[in-house]
């Protein structure tokens, strides 16, 4: 089993099955829309979709990460940090987790998109050495039905 570890007494390993309703709630808390738990439970038994949670020796988990491998390219999907575990390098662990095993992987870059007013995950996405190759205006829906663009970055990993 692969296993990193993580700040405040945390690691990182990859996610479980059992894993889906802990990763759906963390997913429905952090962003507008939330996908439901069978969607995670599908991610987490695929192939091309891996999941990695950082948690706690009784499994308790504080933040997750999900990837999909597209030959050259693999993307971010989206990762999500509990409230009470952010400021603290969960995510910063979680995204040198997935470059690490990205590694062993065919993907030469690691491509996302990200809300221009998301600033804490600009801030951590331009420290770890992405830059912005495009946008997607009005892409992320909002509960006040005024669409945020989302910005387009890659990072090679090489």
């Amino acid at each position: 089993m692969k296993l990193w570890l993580a700040p405040a007494g945390l690691h990182i390993e990859p996610a479980r099955t059992e894993d889906a309703d802990a990763v759906a709630k963390l997913h429905a808390a952090g962003f507008y829309r939330g996908w439901p738990r069978e969607e995670f439970a599908a991610y987490i038994t695929g192939d091309d979709t891996p999941i990695y949670v950082a948690c706690d020796a009784k499994r308790k988990i504080a933040g997750f990460a999900m990837l999909r491998h597209l030959g050259e390219d693999a993307e971010l999907i989206t990762i999500a940090v509990d409230t009470k575990w952010r400021k603290r390098g969960v995510g910063l662990a979680l995204m040198r987790a997935l470059f690490d095993d990205l590694l062993m992987s065919p993907a030469k870059r690691l491509v996302l998109e990200v809300a221009t007013d998301n600033a804490a995950a600009l801030r951590l996405y331009a420290k770890l050495g992405f830059k912005t190759i495009g946008e997607r205006k009005g892409y992320y829906p909002r509960p006040d039905g005024t669409p945020a663009t989302a910005i387009v970055m890659a990072r090679d990993l090489g």
